[in-house]
């Protein structure tokens, strides 16, 4: 009987050990995001910042995929958080019409997503990272290319280079044929990191670029002239499922330090690091995270 009891006190003894665990295991997030440079530095930004200011811990999923991808793991619960732009949410997600109002288009996202997603926006991190068109910077010269209507004029003899996800968005190429009757030779739709050094070594003569690629300036180009406006604010924001934010209001408080604190130069610097400098986008996030005080 001894024996027995003994036994059944060490069964009661591992299940409590047991419980502990799984509730400890339990508190956790998953932070995914695109299949890009940039976002891949934002995941581990906030998984730091948060794993630094909270007893939360983070499973992170970087390079998923493009944004529907992303979205969809968001919708379906297999993530917790992500980074997104605003003007992107706007147009690809939401469904929204144009509008290039910084202000107007955040709380646009920001209720509509609410509403609609059960999924909170919040304060943005400070960026406009929005699309861009870049040319070799000669090329551009010498063709006398300085403006997103002198490309249009040219562009039935010249090469696109672009993600696919930006060859079919209303707010990349479909968008720009319609307002600046833009219509290429042909399009090449590619990685997102491949369309620059394309346009560098002569394989394509444009390239869809995001404003805060370090790259831009390394690779000698220059971005075109937006004359007509074409493209909305693309303020980079994370999002969070509310279900998420009720279990733990930590992870707000922890991600809302990072509000404000990164500007364009920042974020371009931080992306060239890793895609210039070959440098690893978990050490680029958390040295620059402890160089502004933000972590230990």
């Amino acid at each position: 009987m001894k024996k027995l009891s003994l036994f059944l006190v060490l069964i009661l003894v591992l299940s409590v050990f047991a419980a502990c665990g799984t509730t400890k295991e339990e508190k956790t997030v998953v932070i995914g995001g695109k299949n890009y440079t940039e976002q891949e530095i934002l995941v581990y930004l906030m998984r730091d910042i948060i794993e630094a200011k909270t007893d939360v811990k983070v499973v992170t999923k970087p390079f998923l995929g493009g944004t529907q991808v992303v979205f969809a793991a968001m919708k379906k619960g297999d993530l917790d958080i992500y980074a997104e732009y605003t003007g992107t949410a706007l147009l690809s997600i939401l469904k929204q019409d144009l509008d290039t109002d910084t202000d107007r288009v955040y709380n646009t996202v920001k209720d509509l997503m609410d509403k609609d997603h059960g999924l909170a926006v919040l304060k943005p991190f400070g960026f406009n990272n929005t699309y861009a068109l870049a040319m070799k910077a000669e090329k551009a010269e010498s063709l006398g290319i300085k403006t997103y209507s002198d490309l249009a004029a040219k562009s039935g003899d010249l090469v696109i280079a672009g993600t696919q996800e930006f060859l079919e968005r209303k707010d990349g190429y479909m968008g720009l044929k319609e307002t600046y009757g833009m219509n290429f030779k042909s399009t090449k739709g590619m990685d997102p990191g491949l369309t620059y050094a394309a346009v560098r070594d002569g394989q394509v003569d444009v390239n869809s670029a995001f404003a805060t690629d370090g790259r831009i300036a390394a690779f000698n180009l220059t971005v075109l002239e937006d004359d007509k406006n074409f493209f909305p604010p693309y303020y980079a924001t994370p999002v969070i499922r509310k279900d998420t934010l009720e279990k733990y209001p930590e992870v707000k408080d922890a991600l809302e330090q990072l509000a404000g604190k990164l500007d364009d130069k920042t974020m371009s610097d931080l992306n060239a690091q890793v895609d210039l400098n070959k440098k690893d986008a978990k050490v680029v996030a958390n040295e620059w995270l402890k160089s502004q005080g933000l972590i230990d």
